[in-house]
């Protein structure tokens, strides 16, 4: 599958915006503030109804515009799908695929398969776990959309629980008049424990492939291990299921979930009533990354925990290369190779190159592109065409010097790419002030 046209109307910054991509690596490039992000975010919602910055989708209207529109081509081997999205401030938000109306915002899920790796990802490891549950909610609705309306029903009866909860709390409702509060019992029974199932399920599958592009990535001993911490589990009644000592939930207990979600809500009806609030659920469990035999989060390095969050990112791509009917999905590197060291930067762009389609925002930036960073082939050959030679030259001064500095092994590139700039342009002052000052510069 692959992004073939993105047309944007009043979204965010873009007032009209048409892109054309092509199959392979497609670089969008430009200053800061100029509405690279809000592209990849427009793909990612039309993928799963979802923004990695933003909850709800008021703030992707643009602020003086009463609505915005996204218009997705995508094609599937010899099939092109052409997705209209109209999102509207105060009426109802509109879907449209190949001219055709659908009723159900949700039906789009399904559509378009896409993975974006963000700088919000490191989030996954180092925060709360709602980051966490988030992470796996949106993939799971990707291979099953239908569990996206699981979910919202899920949300409207623990919304409904938790009032009824506080309004017996504060009357002192007592015995039979809490039959209300037993048939919400076995709704959130019912679409809980199949969350819970799910996630179960999906993270048993995705585990080979976490472990797999952790060491792709990070070419390091300690092996990434993902394991759900359950409310459902155990006698312990807290508030934050991260810092307690909750057992695992495996896969052995998953046709047991309802019957140990039923167990521990009777055992735990006096804990809610008294707090008004419900104590267990989905909404409660968290995901626990490990890094060998420790936790990543408090004990992972920075590189560490940006490595695994990227590799979760990475595992997702290919467990849906693997398991969906659209085969490789869209892959989205928004702006996270400055994150990494040399080493774990070109790995990832090594993993990433393997699907049929990428798209990448500021990768390997230098001077002339506004930002200070990598200089691209691409990039350079802007340089040879416009002449700008001076300017790309202190660039990859800048640039090797900073490579020194970070420790780093690939200096020696920026040193044949300006070799390769003076060939094509054939001038001794440049080869002067590059490859000469390019090669002191990280002999210091």
């Amino acid at each position: 599958m692959f992004v073939k046209h993105l047309t944007l109307s009043h979204f965010r910054n873009h007032k009209n915006t048409e892109i054309e991509f092509e199959p392979g690596v497609n670089l969008l490039v430009g200053p800061n503030g100029q509405g690279k992000t809000n592209v990849v975010e427009a793909i990612e919602y039309v993928s799963t109804l979802s923004s990695h910055r933003v909850a709800g989708y008021q703030p992707l209207i643009h602020k003086d515009a009463t609505g915005a529109i996204i218009r997705l081509k995508v094609s599937h081997e010899t099939r092109d799908v052409i997705v209209d999205l109209e999102l509207n401030r105060d009426n109802p938000n509109q879907l449209r695929i190949n001219q055709s109306p659908i009723p159900k915002m949700r039906d789009v899920l399904g559509t378009v398969y896409s993975v974006v790796f963000a700088p919000e990802d490191i989030d996954i490891v180092k925060r709360d776990p709602s980051n966490r549950r988030s992470f796996i909610d949106q993939l799971l609705v990707q291979f099953s959309p239908r569990m996206a309306g699981v979910i919202s029903d899920y949300e409207r009866v623990l919304k409904q629980r938790n009032t009824l909860l506080k309004t017996a709390r504060s009357t002192g409702t007592k015995g039979s008049a809490l039959s209300t509060l037993d048939a919400w019992d076995e709704s959130l029974i019912k679409f809980g424990s199949e969350i819970v199932q799910t996630r179960l399920s999906l993270l048993e599958r995705i585990r080979p492939h976490l472990t797999e592009a952790y060491q792709a990535i990070a070419i390091a001993n300690n092996e990434p291990t993902i394991l759900m911490k359950s409310s459902l589990l155990g006698s312990q009644i807290v508030d934050d299921y991260e810092e307690a000592e909750l057992e695992y939930l495996t896969l052995a207990e998953l046709q047991k979930v309802p019957v140990l979600y039923r167990e521990k809500l009777a055992s735990v009806r006096n804990k809610e009533l008294e707090r008004g609030i419900t104590l267990i659920g989905p909404h409660r469990d968290d995901l626990v990354l490990l890094l060998g035999d420790l936790p990543a989060k408090g004990y992972a390095s920075h590189g560490e925990s940006w490595s695994y969050a990227l590799a979760l990112r990475l595992a997702s791509a290919k467990l849906l290369s693997a398991e969906s009917k659209t085969g490789d999905p869209v892959v989205i590197l928004d702006d996270v190779f400055a994150e990494l060291d040399a080493g774990r930067r070109d790995r990832l762009d090594a993993c990433s190159q393997c699907f049929k389609q990428l798209e990448k925002k500021d990768v390997r930036r230098c001077s002339r592109c506004m930002i200070a960073k990598y200089c691209s082939r691409e990039c350079q050959v802007e340089h040879w065409k416009s002449g700008s030679h001076k300017e790309f030259c202190s660039a990859a001064v800048k640039n090797a010097r900073q490579i020194k500095s970070d420790g780093g092994t690939d200096a020696d590139v920026f040193l044949r790419n300006s070799i390769l700039h003076v060939e094509m342009r054939g001038d001794e002052i440049c080869k002067k002030n590059s490859a000469t000052a390019v090669y002191q510069a990280i002999s210091k």
